[in-house]
């Protein structure tokens, strides 16, 4: 079965490959104009793109949209992360923290598969951890330099690819793994 990843952003086509094409699953992308949506939540924003894709290209499509979420900051970024990886990215995120105790933070993955003239079914997950005092690694990009997963000392960017990639959104994936297997 053939997916095509609705993204021109190389580290989430190779996670969704890490995941999907070892159970027989061809990932291939596009990266197309896709409208997003200003919503107040993840699966929302997901579906509409991943309809919307699905439609455009009369193929199955993938679409996600996830985001960094801090309770402290009420949930700030939250579903306008790219927003704020545009505007203040992780410097700014660091200066909004600043004098801020509870450093809690999660990372939303939600995944949207849809099939041409079906509706969305989505899958989510999140990544608990925290916020660090100072940005730091050479892997990945944007909050990877700030957000340290549950479990670890370091934030992600810290992490090679390969490794970085099993920590994000796993049980997403499988949700959809086994989602698209119950299919066959």
């Amino acid at each position: 079965m053939k997916i095509t990843y609705i993204t021109g952003n190389k580290d989430k086509v190779a996670v969704a490959k890490l995941f999907l094409e070892p159970l027989g699953f061809e990932i291939d992308n596009r990266k197309i104009d896709c409208p997003e949506i200003q919503a107040d939540d993840f699966e929302s924003i997901a579906k509409f793109s991943s309809k919307y894709a699905s439609d455009l290209l009369g193929c199955a499509t993938l679409k996600n949209d996830s985001g960094l979420v801090v309770p402290a900051l009420k949930g700030f970024p939250g579903p306008y992360t790219h927003y704020a990886e545009d505007t203040i990215g992780e410097d700014g995120l660091l200066k909004l923290m600043e004098g801020v105790e509870n450093r809690e933070a999660y990372y939303v993955e939600c995944l949207c598969y849809t099939e041409p003239g079906k509706e969305p079914v989505c899958f989510s997950t999140k990544t608990y951890g925290s916020i660090a005092l100072e940005k730091s690694g050479e892997y990945g990009w944007s909050w990877d330099f700030v957000f340290i997963p549950k479990g670890k000392d370091k934030p992600m960017a810290c992490y090679p690819d390969d490794e970085r990639y099993a920590m994000w959104g796993r049980d997403a994936y499988m949700q959809l793994a086994q989602y698209l297997k119950n299919l066959k």
